[in-house]
């Protein structure tokens, strides 16, 4: 590395105060990537349903499918950044496949629904660890502020979802702006504005990057911070050209829900053996390092299996057995949004504060481990399923109380933060610098295989309920969240019994 580069990075990681600068501007260009990607989410089941008329079993299957392939994906991006074209490149040329994605899904809803999202699966896999991996190089080995500067980036996140969650499907259902949208054209319009906050997030993050130094150049960079020998640019081009070529591959695979189950069947297995064979490549403490990582990785896919019911059974729920009055009919809003977005509106509120505890604690020793954590996500998660579950003994003739609900993402919300942004600060913590971003996708990984359980539990809700009355539905659904509860809490009790094997593992780190 050259002089320069080094004085640049040690610039960029000798802050003063709890978070360094460049991080407002990654949080603003993550925001509007999260209202893309998050409106989009937010809106697939019912729209599914009611516009294409699928059955509420094979959109949840659908659904899983979907979600299943953006984080698979995350780690064929995360590998490409890492290896060719750097985080910087893989973060523009994934934006520039989402606007792609939302533009198709704009024009024509029904005829590119399948098309339009295999760009916008794709483009997340590019966009979405290389960031996160970015915001961790901010950031000295072993500064306190670490797990702070994440959290406050993850308020970054679900402000972004917290605005798509709600206003894409609102105005797709008609909540919003229905005196000046006709109704021909509302879906059409929910998804241009997804379009139009990735443009935002790209033209945000062209300026930013002039505050960044060394970080995310592509390797071979003389600037760049791990040393490699530079490819030919041809090497970049056909990165390019190959992931134009996957798209209909991707749309079909996307479209039939059979393909799905066949890729990750493989992808998981296959995924493993590489990181086995990097792990060959490394010292021994490096490699129980990264063993431990693949421990939180592999809880991970439990919590996300749970947690993602939101945007499969949990989206029918709200649309069927939900009323639309919050704080006792002072206001009304739709359900759906609600549950899109709700759960993004406490992390707003939550998340700061977590990071400001998070450092008293550290200044007095008196933090929780990781691991800790970790074990403190399940436990609010199985809580906050059991607060669904309660949700039954308010209802009337089937619909029940959507204050009840959003006490329920309240207590889930919790869950999250002490787990979700905790994990991306850890994945970079615990992995070498030449494979922080393939460890990062990895961790996204977990969140597919997570979104494909969530999409199997959802059917087998759905399945049971074909022909039941209101109320019979919602008795499925509730009894379904309360085992989900149970599980939850089950496996946050495993964790902590293996804490200290696993503190072991981690050498340190914290």
């Amino acid at each position: 590395m050259s002089t320069e580069a080094q004085k640049s990075l040690e610039e960029v990681q000798s802050f003063e105060g709890k978070y360094p600068k460049q991080i407002w501007s990654l949080f603003f260009s993550e925001m509007w990537e999260r209202f893309c990607f998050y409106g989009m989410r937010g809106m697939l089941v019912f729209f599914m349903i009611t516009q294409l008329n699928f059955g509420e079993k094979e959109a949840n299957l659908q659904y899983g499918a979907t979600q299943a392939f953006v984080y698979a994906f995350t780690f064929i991006g995360g590998l490409f950044a890492d290896k060719i074209l750097g985080f910087r490149k893989s973060l523009f040329w994934g934006g520039l496949l989402m606007i792609v994605g939302s533009v198709l899904l704009a024009i024509d809803t029904h005829e590119f629904f399948f098309f339009g999202l295999a760009f916008i699966i794709i483009g997340t896999g590019f966009f979405k660890p290389n960031i996160s991996t970015m915001v961790g190089e901010l950031y000295r080995e072993g500064d306190p502020r670490r797990d702070a500067g994440f959290s406050l980036f993850y308020a970054g996140i679900n402000l972004g979802a917290f605005l798509g969650g709600y206003i894409c499907v609102a105005i797709g259902k008609g909540y919003m702006l229905s005196s000046v949208i006709d109704e021909a054209h509302r879906w059409n319009v929910a998804f241009g504005l997804a379009a139009i906050g990735m443009l935002i997030s790209l033209i945000n993050f062209h300026f930013t990057q002039r505050q960044l130094g060394p970080i995310g150049l592509k390797p071979g960079h003389p600037d760049a911070i791990v040393k490699t020998k530079a490819l030919p640019k041809a090497a970049e081009y056909a990165v390019y050209i190959g992931t134009l070529l996957l798209v209909p591959l991707i749309q079909v695979m996307v479209s039939k829900t059979e393909y799905t189950d066949y890729f990750m069947y493989i992808i998981g297995p296959l995924t493993l053996i590489y990181l086995f064979y990097e792990m060959s490549k490394v010292g021994k403490e490096e490699r129980h390092k990264l063993i431990a990582a693949l421990i939180f990785i592999l809880f991970s896919i439990v919590f996300w299996g749970i947690y993602e019911q939101s945007g499969g059974s949990l989206s029918i729920f709200a649309a069927k057995n939900l009323n639309d009055s919050v704080l006792g009919g002072a206001f009304h809003l739709d359900p759906n949004g609600v549950n899109n977005s709700g759960g993004a509106f406490f992390i707003i509120l939550l998340a700061p504060l977590f990071g400001l505890l998070w450092i008293w604690l550290s200044k007095r020793k008196l933090e929780p481990n990781t691991i800790i954590k970790f074990g403190l996500g399940f436990v609010f998660l199985g809580l906050g399923f059991y607060v669904l579950y309660a949700t039954r003994f308010f209802a009337i003739e089937g619909i029940t109380s959507l204050d009840i609900f959003t006490i329920a993402l309240l207590v889930i919300t919790v869950g999250e933060l002490c787990l979700s942004p905790i994990g991306l600060s850890i994945m970079t913590k615990l992995s070498p610098a030449r494979l922080q971003g393939i460890m990062m996708g990895m961790w996204f990984l977990a969140s597919a295989y997570g979104q494909y359980v969530a999409g199997l539990i959802g059917a087998n809700m759905a399945e049971a309920r074909e022909g039941d009355s209101l109320m019979d539905k919602l008795i499925t659904y509730t009894e379904g969240y309360k085992q989900l509860g149970l599980y939850s809490l089950i496996a946050g009790a495993i964790l902590i019994v293996l804490s200290p094997y696993i503190k072991k593992l981690m050498h340190g780190v914290n």
